[in-house]
C-alpha cells in the first residue's frame, strides 16, 4: 500500500420529492463516478428531507466526518428551498444577500422578471465562495468543505463539471468484474478467501438471474491496478474451483 490518503466525500440528497417516491434520484451515480475520476471516494450517500433540523444535523455531522460533503436540491425559489439557510445555519453564519450572486441574477432575467422570490437565490451564507451555474445562474456555493449545488440532474452536472478542478482528490479507484453462472452461495467460501488474501481491495458479490440461471457479478476496486489485477485472479480461481467459467469485464 502507498500510505496516500483516502480522499472521501458524502452526498446529502435533499428533498421530500424524492423520499415521497415522486422524484427519482439521477444525481448520486453522476456524483459518485465524477468524483472518483478526481480521487474521490463517494463513501456514503444520505437521501433526507426538506427539514431545517434535519439538514443542520446532517451537514454538521457529516462535514466532521468526510473531506468533502456535496448536497444536491434545495437552491430554488419557492418556500421549500431552504438549503442555504439551513447550510449558513450548520456553520453559524448569518445568510446573507451576495453581490455577485445577485448580479449574475440581474444579468440573467428581465427585470420585470426578477422578483423577489428568485432574489432569494442571492441569500447565501456569509463567506461562501459562488459555484458556477451556467444554466440557470441561480448560484450553487461551497463553504468549508460543503460544496451545495442543484438538484435539477442537468444543472447539477453542468455546475460539477465546472468546479471539479479544485477539489483535491487522492487515486482513483479503479474496478474488475467477474461475471460467473454459478450460484452466490457456492462460491461465497471461496470469494471470501479471496478477500482475505488480498485485503488492499474490495469485493463485492452481486447475485442475478439471467435467462433463468443464477450467478453473480463480483466486483473488485481498489486504488492500485496491480492489487485489483492479483485479486482479480484469485477470484477467477474461486469461480473455477466450482466449476464455473469466470468473465471478465473491465
Amino acid at each position: 500500500m502507498s500510505g496516500e490518503k483516502t480522499v472521501t466525500a458524502c452526498l446529502l440528497i435533499i428533498g421530500n420529492e424524492v423520499l415521497s417516491g415522486r422524484t427519482q434520484d439521477a444525481n448520486l451515480q453522476y456524483l459518485a463516478q465524477g468524483l472518483n475520476g478526481v480521487g474521490i471516494r463517494l463513501a456514503e450517500a444520505r437521501v433526507i428531507p426538506d427539514v431545517e433540523a434535519t439538514i443542520v444535523a446532517q451537514v454538521n455531522e457529516c462535514r466532521a466526518r468526510f473531506d468533502y460533503v456535496l448536497t444536491t436540491g434545495g437552491i430554488g425559489p419557492t418556500h421549500d428551498d431552504i438549503t442555504a439557510a439551513s447550510v449558513a445555519k450548520a456553520f453559524d453564519v448569518p445568510l446573507a444577500r451576495n453581490a455577485d450572486a445577485e448580479a449574475r441574477l440581474r444579468r440573467h432575467y428581465k427585470p420585470e422578471d426578477l422578483n423577489p422570490q428568485r432574489l432569494r437565490m442571492a441569500d447565501l451564507p456569509e463567506g461562501a465562495e459562488i459555484v458556477e451555474n451556467p444554466i440557470s445562474k441561480a448560484p450553487g456555493f461551497r463553504i468549508g468543505n460543503v460544496i451545495v449545488l442543484a438538484g435539477v440532474p442537468r444543472i447539477m452536472q453542468a455546475m460539477f463539471e465546472g468546479y471539479r478542478h479544485r477539489l483535491a482528490g487522492g487515486r482513483p479507484m479503479v474496478s474488475c468484474t467477474v461475471v460467473a453462472f454459478v450460484p452466490e452461495g457456492k462460491m461465497a467460501a471461496g470469494v471470501a478467501a479471496a478477500q482475505a488474501a488480498h485485503p488492499e481491495t474490495e469485493i463485492g458479490s452481486y447475485p442475478f438471474i439471467r435467462d433463468g440461471r443464477l450467478g453473480a457479478s463480483l466486483v473488485i476496486r481498489g486504488t492500485d491496478a496491480a492489487q485489483v489485477a492479483a485479486a482479480t485472479d484469485a477470484i477467477k480461481a474461486a469461480v473455477r474451483a466450482e466449476g464455473g467459467d469466470p468473465i471478465e469485464e473491465s
